[in-house]
């Protein structure tokens, strides 16, 4: 290897103690091999970076609701019940939910779920309850009974049942689930759905196999063990 210009040339590279080569160094003081290892440093971190605003990315949708959170259900049903909810932005349409690997509640489901997803924008709640049975006995949660409602923002739930008074304001039924546009949330391409700009129910009760929330505010929250549920 030639010297660096930097370096007078004797007519011999120097060796290291084991008879190879040694570069020589730089006008600043690093040899060819320092500076290859930290160009090959910079070029790394320049890949890196992609992905880490990929990751952030993700991480606000998700946290903005504009991406289903996506996680294996336990497979357990918990009931959700509240004698009001009032919210802006609803859409709803179908999906399925799926179990993880070799879950004892697949029965024979193959582990998964057929639900309806229900997404509003902004809610508020009314006396909420929410309990699952545990086997001869509830996990039991209220909140808002006070004067303060429960709030969410982008409040997703995944349902087999749901009842109540329901009124609805501008409301869109056959939309494609892909092409809605009232809540942070899409549906898969060709799949049925509905939208409105706002939406009331009295006396709402759900069958729920999952729910998320950017944020989820419940005031007065109680949870306890109970012989019943909601």
């Amino acid at each position: 290897m030639a010297s660096s210009p930097d370096v007078p040339s004797t007519g011999n590279t120097p060796e290291n103690p084991d008879g190879s080569p040694s570069e020589a160094p730089s006008s600043t003081g690093t040899t060819a091999a320092e500076r290859r290892g930290r160009v090959r440093a910079r070029r790394a971190a320049v890949m890196a970076v992609p992905a880490t605003l990929v990751a952030a990315g993700l991480a606000v949708l998700t946290a903005q609701g504009a991406l289903g959170v996506q996680f294996a259900i336990s497979g357990m049903p918990f009931t959700v019940a509240a004698s009001q909810l009032d919210g802006t932005g609803f859409e709803q349409f179908g999906g399925l939910d799926n179990m993880a690997d070799g879950s004892p509640n697949a029965g024979d489901t193959g582990g998964q779920v057929l639900v309806v997803t229900s997404a509003i924008k902004k809610a508020t709640l009314t006396k909420l309850c929410q309990s699952v049975d545990l086997g001869g006995t509830n996990l039991l949660i209220t909140a808002g009974n006070g004067a303060t409602k429960v709030s969410a923002s982008d409040l997703t739930t995944d349902s087999t049942e749901m009842s109540g008074d329901a009124s609805f304001n501008h409301i869109e039924i056959g939309n494609d689930a892909s092409t809605l546009t009232e809540a942070n949330a899409k549906g898969p391409k060709g799949v049925f759905s509905q939208q409105a700009d706002s939406v009331h129910i009295d006396n709402l009760r759900q069958t729920n196999y999952a729910t998320t929330a950017g944020v989820f505010k419940l005031p007065g929250l109680k949870l306890r063990f109970s012989d019943s549920g909601c």
